[in-house]
């Protein structure tokens, strides 16, 4: 683990792979935390040059109580990006990281060779946005693995959770043993609000990078209509359907989830990188 002093923090990052293979920045969800991709992490080493971040006021980086919008977050993954002159890297986000993702093409352009935007959003429509009022409730008063537990329900699909219940215990379980901070609910509440705010979608015609956009067919966290808005918006990007999948199709379907972000990354020539 290292850290970089960008935009006022310190921020803690991975590094996996080869240098001189593509670059990759994964951003994560929610939770903010870069461990939380679990096996794409091996999967994109080993293909890729992988920078994996904790976001402002999670894990390892420091716990900040101000900054906690989305573009804001963009400004400091597009810093960590210019400090380690790896540029421009291949953005895949994954919720909370897909909105993190659109203001660093928008905002970042020369910095973003492609956008990945798993399972997100350019703007909560009314559905979103009363779950997300019930979800800052239960934040604001729950323990975390009660937290977790509930939040569970959200993010996994039903078929899955039918089926490896003993994944979805593990998940609760790996979420709730991260170390605790004294304003771990606090910062958890600002998260909650900075996405609650997220709105792009008057720009999405400026992104002008290529764009994969995947979704589950049965996520009820961010659901299809928001991902089929984003592909509406944003010129040629592309949509694809993970059929009996949830929220986090990453952990859900792991080899297809990988299988179709490489094969887009690779269908992609750079001439700059050969």
């Amino acid at each position: 683990m290292s850290t970089l002093n960008v935009q006022g923090i310190s921020l803690s990052y991975e590094t996996h792979g080869d240098p001189e293979a593509p670059p990759v920045l994964l951003v994560s969800g929610l939770g903010g935390v870069g461990a939380s991709w679990g096996t794409q992490i091996a999967r994109f080493t080993e293909k890729y040059h992988v920078i994996l971040p904790d976001q402002r006021g999670t894990g390892r980086t420091t716990r900040a109580l101000d900054g906690h919008t989305t573009r804001q977050l963009a400004a400091d993954m597009a810093s960590l990006v210019e400090e380690l002159v790896v540029g421009p890297v291949h953005v895949v986000g994954a919720s909370t990281g897909g909105a993190i993702a659109q203001y660093m093409a928008l905002e970042h352009p020369r910095l973003v060779r492609s956008l990945t935007l798993s399972s997100t959003f350019a703007r909560f429509d009314a559905f979103t946005r009363r779950e997300f009022e019930v979800r800052r409730r239960l934040a604001a008063e729950w323990d975390r693995r009660d937290l977790l537990s509930a939040y569970a329900l959200f993010l996994f699909g039903p078929r899955y959770a039918r089926e490896h219940p003993e994944a979805v215990v593990e998940w609760i379980d790996r979420a709730a043993a991260l170390p605790a901070h004294p304003d771990d609910r606090r910062i958890g509440l600002a998260r909650i609000d900075m996405i609650a705010a997220h709105d792009t979608f008057a720009r999405l015609r400026e992104i002008a990078q290529p764009t994969l956009v995947l979704c589950g067919e049965h996520n009820f966290c961010t659901p299809l209509p928001l991902s089929e808005e984003l592909v509406r918006g944003i010129p040629d990007a592309t949509l694809i359907v993970f059929e009996d999948a949830g929220e986090l199709i990453e952990l859900e379907q792991p080899v297809r989830f990988f299988t179709e972000v490489s094969g887009f990354i690779d269908g992609l020539r750079d001439p700059a990188r050969g």
